[in-house]
């Protein structure tokens, strides 16, 4: 099936980092845009977290925008926001986000992350379910499985042999995954059943690290964001194992948001895709230092020999199948423009910050 108009849109989680991309890209081409976003990250992660400013962007800029304030782990008003909305498309991007805050929060975690998407699916399926549903699962659905791939160590990172990147056949069982992982991998699964068993045009990106200058980054979340922000406020940034030389693929918040696009046009039912920023845009952490450096900022550094729970040695994304199946998604942000890009913003929020009011 190819969608081709436009219509009205539906956005979970609409003022964190992809929420908020979503939203500004759709309303440039014309969506009408409902947001649900109840600044949960506020409650998560403390004040640095909070998305209010970001909400209150979206509100000043962006005519098409309607907000809700919505709880998707409130079943009945999720039932009533999708019964009255009847929404052309759904991004869903509401999330307990962090990797290592799920274990001291289950309960919170298991409820926002598999029964907060259940509660949309089945309203998607009971009232709209023509209209595609895109979700952005995680890399952490895997647990610590990629650490089995055959790695060399380097001298600025670990990198895979032989290997490009890690693709959807990477197997789910036998591995740690975190809470985290395990609530998302709940919901990943339902997303592919109600594809599935119900015939819904429902897609599910299973994302590397996703950025942005509007990443509301604390320590336990958000890495490139957060160390760019340490650099620029001059506070001390820890490295967790592996002598820093862990990797990551990074990918635009705006380059996802055109790809959600993409999935609107030509949807499909139950896929899975790796997303993130492929080999081109891979860094370790200490590889992001050294970019820094080049950029005239200097971060204050520990090593910590105690490596997160379940963290991933190299993680890159393998995106041929993303691009097979949406050949009209392009990557748009390379590193370096996605390091500038961040660290234009955090220059700019320190410099307000200091200014006399």
């Amino acid at each position: 099936m190819l969608h081709s108009s436009v219509g009205k849109a539906l956005v979970t989680g609409s003022a964190g980092l992809i929420g908020s991309a979503c939203v500004r890209t759709l309303a440039s081409e014309d969506w009408d845009v409902i947001g649900l976003d109840n600044d949960m990250r506020h409650r998560f992660f403390g004040p640095e977290a909070s998305t209010a400013p970001v909400l209150r962007s979206l509100l000043r800029d962006v005519p098409r925008y309607r907000h809700r304030d919505v709880d998707i782990r409130d079943r009945q008003l999720v039932r009533d926001v999708i019964a009255a909305e009847r929404p052309d498309f759904v991004i869903h991007t509401a999330a307990q986000p962090s990797h290592d805050k799920a274990a001291s929060i289950p309960y919170d975690d298991f409820d926002v992350n598999a029964g907060g998407t259940l509660n949309l699916l089945v309203a998607m399926r009971d009232y709209c379910r023509a209209s595609p549903f895109a979700f952005l699962s995680t890399n952490k659905v895997y647990g610590d499985r990629p650490n089995t791939l055959p790695i060399v160590e380097l001298e600025t990172r670990y990198d895979y042999v032989g290997l490009d990147g890690v693709d959807e056949s990477m197997p789910i069982d036998n591995t740690l995954h975190s809470l985290f992982g395990a609530s998302k991998l709940a919901a990943d699964i339902l997303c592919q059943e109600f594809g599935r068993y119900f015939d819904m045009p429902v897609g599910v990106f299973r994302a590397g690290c996703l950025t942005g200058p509007q990443h509301a980054a604390v320590e336990l979340h958000g890495y490139l964001a957060y160390i760019v922000n340490c650099a620029v406020r001059g506070t001390p940034y820890t490295i967790y194992g592996y002598k820093g030389k862990q990797v990551r693929d990074q990918l635009h918040s705006l380059d996802v948001a055109q790809l959600m696009l993409e999935f609107y046009r030509r949807p499909r039912r139950g896929e899975v895709y790796n997303i993130g920023g492929g080999r081109a845009n891979s860094t370790s952490i200490l590889e992001t230092i050294s970019m820094l450096e080049d950029m005239g900022l200097g971060v204050r550094y520990e090593v910590s020999d105690a490596a997160r729970i379940g963290d991933h040695i190299c993680y890159i994304s393998d995106l041929r199948k993303v691009w097979d199946h949406f050949p009209g998604w392009h990557i748009t942000y390379d590193l370096r423009r996605i390091v500038f890009d961040i660290v234009d913003n955090a220059l700019q929020q320190q410099n307000a910050s200091l200014s006399p009011s």
